[in-house]
């Protein structure tokens, strides 16, 4: 579980997080949601440590991120795995030396091993066989699951997915969805998604969290976003493409 309390970030004048406190279990699926501007990205940054808070406290189940020594923050860090947004691979590597990279920065696997390893992942996402391709050989939706692939291939206990649907049409999504899912329960990892999906809210929103101006303005899960009174909230959530989408559809049908 990660603890984040009273958690405060300003650039200069601009305060950006304010006063922030809530939770995170193991073994579901945590949403941070909110419009361009809310505070997401720098509120996922705060808690992995690329962003020093300026006030507030991050724990992971009994550590404070803050107060652990460089050494501790760094065997901290072995246990979280990241899927960017857009995927983040490199074009130069292909996707086995991909998957790969963290195991060799931060773990003392044999070669045989590590190759082992990468070869159960790629088939945990169901992309068996594409080792030796680069990502430009690989559709949108596969590189993703690529991205996915490197991102627990370290065994981690914490996983952080930033937008990873970005730029994937909706049955693809949803595929990313369901995965990231899966992995979730069948290893108990603590995963937090920053997305403005409403897909992923609807499909795999186990806890969500919605900022607003840099405030928690409501959390809750995807049943009750459906009976949740919060303006601020319903506005955010039904004035997204899915619902735009969903009444274009109705209205066709009439």
């Amino acid at each position: 579980m990660i603890q984040v309390k009273n958690l405060n970030k300003s650039f200069g004048e601009d305060h950006v997080l304010k006063d922030i406190s809530t939770n995170f279990e193991r073994g579901i699926t945590n949403l941070i949601i909110g419009q361009s501007g809310s505070g997401k990205s720098v509120f996922l940054k705060c808690l992995i440590g690329l962003l020093i808070p300026d006030s507030g406290e991050v724990f992971y189940e009994d550590k404070q991120y803050g107060k652990l020594r460089p050494e501790e923050q760094r065997e901290l860090r072995k246990q979280m795995g990241m899927v960017f947004q857009g995927g983040a691979l490199f074009d130069s590597m292909t996707v086995e030396q991909n998957v790969m990279f963290p195991l060799k920065m931060f773990n003392p696997m044999s070669s045989g091993e590590m190759l082992d390893r990468v070869n159960e992942v790629l088939e945990r996402v169901n992309l068996p066989g594409v080792n030796k391709k680069l990502p430009a050989d690989l559709s949108g939706g596969m590189q993703k699951r690529v991205s996915i692939a490197r991102g627990i291939v370290n065994y981690p206990q914490y996983l952080f997915c930033d937008e990873p649907n970005s730029g994937l049409d909706p049955r693809t999504s949803s595929v990313i969805d369901e995965l990231i899912q899966e992995i979730t329960k069948e290893n108990n990892i603590t995963t937090l998604i920053n997305t403005h999906d409403m897909n992923s809210v609807f499909e795999i929103g186990e806890k969500i969290v919605f900022l607003r101006d840099g405030t928690l303005e409501w959390t809750g899960d995807f049943k009750s976003v459906h009976h949740c009174e919060n303006e601020h909230l319903n506005n955010f959530v039904y004035s997204s493409n899915l619902f735009k989408q969903a009444r274009k559809a109705n209205l066709k049908g009439l």
